[in-house]
């Protein structure tokens, strides 16, 4: 006879087994989705092929597992893998590059989510991953393959050639390899501590690159010219050697020639620099000269030919019309009258706008310049380094043209 007891302990044991069942179920049997129970939300990734990929792989974000890869499933374009992420895992943003990588040596993949930002939106039940955001590893067979050709380009006899090269170079070397091993964890060191300045160093480099890339036309062009450039210096070669022996001998002759023009040169370029500040302050008349003077040259050289020269007149009356404007003030004063005459009119000119076509005359309405210079003093035009004559001879500056030559004043 059961006692109540023992029915009371096959009753715990009953429920305890289903309880055990079922987290069994839900948990790693994934019979939870049937009763609404799932501690996953599903998110699509969409891959050119596998890539090694399988069911039950892991799903990493920023190396922790978050969940497995559930049914993979062929499409028209590649294939789609679910991707089951745990509810309570970190939010993933959705702005992301899904990479089918190798966990281990013996090729073991598995799917890792790396975001390109922090913020939202993230992903949730349903969400879509490109296959434009996927990276899957190169097919082994491929990789074998291209080991295998590069291995097979490699020409024996000259790789036993370098390896010997090689013997010769390092033989007896040991302690120089051992200084070199030992100063390489100082390196190291160093460039550890500025991995900071190293890392924004890159950043920075970023801006550069792209600036390179952009003007990639304009450096396309400055290479082709220097190689137009590099040719005609090589095609001038003889003349280049030619010149650069020469060279000396010239320039000998040129700093004497200096020394014999020094410093009557000096004074020359002096006086030249007071010319010019006089026509600077003409300018713009000397503008209207050298434009009229073509066409004035131009006419001189069709009057004049071999048989003579070609006058014409044109008489033209009032055309254009003389300025009588500002000249009201000025009194009228016949030939005959000898008496004391009242005082000049000095406020008498032209006062007619340019733009009135009336033939406007006088200084006022010359073209202006800039302000006209202020008189040299003499002595004051020499050169930096040139000999103060007054200071060697001891004698008081001479006066006029002489002083303003820096030319010493007579005894």
């Amino acid at each position: 006879m059961i006692t109540l007891a023992v029915r009371l302990k096959n009753l715990a044991f009953l429920v305890i087994a289903v309880l055990v069942l079922g987290y069994l179920g839900v948990r790693y049997a994934d019979l939870g989705h049937y009763v609404g129970l799932r501690s996953y939300y599903t998110v699509t990734v969409q891959l050119p092929q596998t890539g090694g990929l399988y069911t039950h792989s892991n799903v990493t974000y920023r190396g922790v597992s978050v969940g497995r890869v559930g049914p993979i499933e062929l499409t028209e374009n590649g294939v789609e893998a679910e991707l089951r992420i745990e509810k309570d895992a970190p939010r993933i943003p959705d702005s992301l590059t899904a990479v089918v990588a190798n966990l281990s040596a013996v090729g073991e993949q598995y799917v890792d989510l790396r975001p390109t930002r922090t913020e939202g939106p993230f992903l949730g039940n349903g969400s879509v991953i490109d296959e434009a955001d996927t990276t899957i590893p190169a097919p082994p067979t491929d990789v074998l393959t291209s080991v295998d050709d590069l291995a097979s380009s490699v020409n024996l006899e000259s790789l036993r050639t370098v390896v010997e090269e090689f013997g010769a170079a390092f033989e007896g070397r040991g302690d120089d390899l051992q200084v070199l091993l030992d100063t390489s964890g100082d390196f190291i060191e160093a460039a550890d501590q500025a991995l900071p300045v190293t890392t924004r160093l890159m950043a920075d480099g970023e801006q550069v690159l792209r600036t390179q890339a952009e003007q990639g036309k304009a450096l396309k062009g400055f290479a082709r010219g220097a190689k137009e450039l590099a040719a005609e210096l090589k095609g001038s070669d003889a003349d280049l050697r030619r010149l650069i022996a020469t060279t000396p001998d010239a320039a000998v002759q040129i700093s004497g020639l200096l020394r014999d023009v020094d410093p009557a040169f000096g004074v020359v370029v002096a006086n030249l620099l007071t010319t010019s500040e006089v026509a600077v302050t003409r300018q713009r008349g000397l503008e209207e000269l050298l434009v009229k003077l073509p066409a004035v040259a131009a006419a001189g050289a069709s009057a004049v030919d071999d048989d003579g020269a070609r006058f014409g007149m044109s008489v033209t009356f009032f055309e254009p019309l003389p300025c009588t404007a500002g000249y009201g003030g000025t009194v009228y004063r016949n030939g005959l009258n000898t008496s004391a005459g009242p005082a000049v009119n000095t406020a008498a000119r032209c006062t007619s706008s340019p733009g009135t076509g009336i033939n406007v005359r006088g200084s006022a309405n010359a073209p202006k310049g800039g302000p006209v210079p202020k008189p040299a003093v003499p002595g004051s035009m020499k050169l930096p380094g040139a000999v103060d004559g007054a200071a060697a001879t001891s004698q008081p500056p001479a006066e006029g043209m002489a002083g303003l030559l820096g030319l010493g004043g007579g005894s």
